[in-house]
Order: C-alpha cells, then sequence, then structure tokens
C-alpha cells in the first residue's frame, strides 16, 4: 500500500514521464495539495462522526504527554544545534530546531490511514497526530517569541 506507489513514482523518474512532470509542475503541486487537503478533511470527518476512539480524560493526558515531549524535544534540539561543535548561527538554530521538531498533519495522516485501513481502532491511531499539529503550531509560536526576544538580547 505505501511502497509499490513510491517505487512506481522512483520508476517513472528515468522514463519520459519526467519531463511531462517538469513541464506540468504547477499543475500537479495543486493537484497533491487537493488530494492532501481532501485525505485530511477525510480522516477528520471519520473521526468526529465516528467517535476519536478514546475516552475524554486518556484525550486530556494525550494532550498533556503530547505537549511535554514535544516541548523537551524542542528544547533538546534547541540545545545540540546550539553547541559550540555545530558552530551554526542564531538563525540557522532555530531553523533547524523547529524543521526536526514539527511533523506535519498532511504527511502523517495519510500515512497512518493507509496502513491501519479497516483497522477498528483507526480513528484512535489518527487522534495523536490530530492534536499534535495544533499543539506544534501553538507551542512553536510561544518559542518563536522567546527565540526572536533572545536573538534582539545578543
Amino acid at each position: 500500500k505505501v511502497l509499490f506507489p513510491v517505487a512506481v513514482g522512483q520508476a517513472l523518474r528515468a522514463t519520459p514521464a519526467k519531463s511531462f512532470f517538469m513541464r506540468n509542475k504547477k499543475s500537479f503541486k495543486s493537484l497533491q495539495e487537493m488530494i492532501l487537503i481532501g485525505l485530511v478533511w477525510n480522516a477528520f470527518c471519520n473521526a468526529f462522526t465516528k467517535g476519536i476512539g478514546i475516552e475524554v480524560s486518556h484525550g486530556f493526558i494525550l494532550l498533556f504527554m503530547l505537549s511535554t515531549l514535544h516541548i523537551l524535544s524542542m528544547k533538546i534540539l534547541y540545545k545540540i544545534f546550539d553547541s559550540k561543535l555545530l558552530n551554526l548561527s542564531k538563525g540557522d538554530v532555530i531553523a533547524a530546531t523547529y524543521a526536526t521538531s514539527h511533523k506535519t498533519l498532511a504527511a502523517g495522516l495519510p500515512l497512518v490511514n493507509t496502513i491501519f485501513e479497516g483497522n477498528p481502532n483507526l480513528a484512535a491511531y489518527c487522534a495523536p497526530i490530530m492534536f499534535i499539529h495544533p499543539l506544534q503550531l501553538l507551542i512553536g509560536s510561544v518559542f518563536a517569541e522567546k527565540y526572536v526576544s533572545d536573538e534582539k538580547e545578543d
């Protein structure tokens, strides 16, 4: 379900299909975005019509755990990228911290839906991904303010 489409796509790169794609790249990008929006919309609709599959108390625990893990990962990654060994500029440290700690809903949700298709617990498997995306935006914006104020002080 996952490997075959990737293999076909890689094989097509060695054919004239690649030049067709390059000529129509903008249209394919729009199509890709529409398909991803459809997949995410479908997952959210299924989650809200069938239920997320977890109890409310477990949802709050999941939110707490995801927030804590995301904050810890951002702090640890910031310390790693800010080390003298890597010798990165402050802007590169911030960019690397965000790029490695943030995962997108558009990438994770279709993957989980594909791997666990037909599983009665699919909604519960999607819950962490659907929770982490808004948390990343919220926590990331708080850290962004801190990083900008730290940068101004330096």
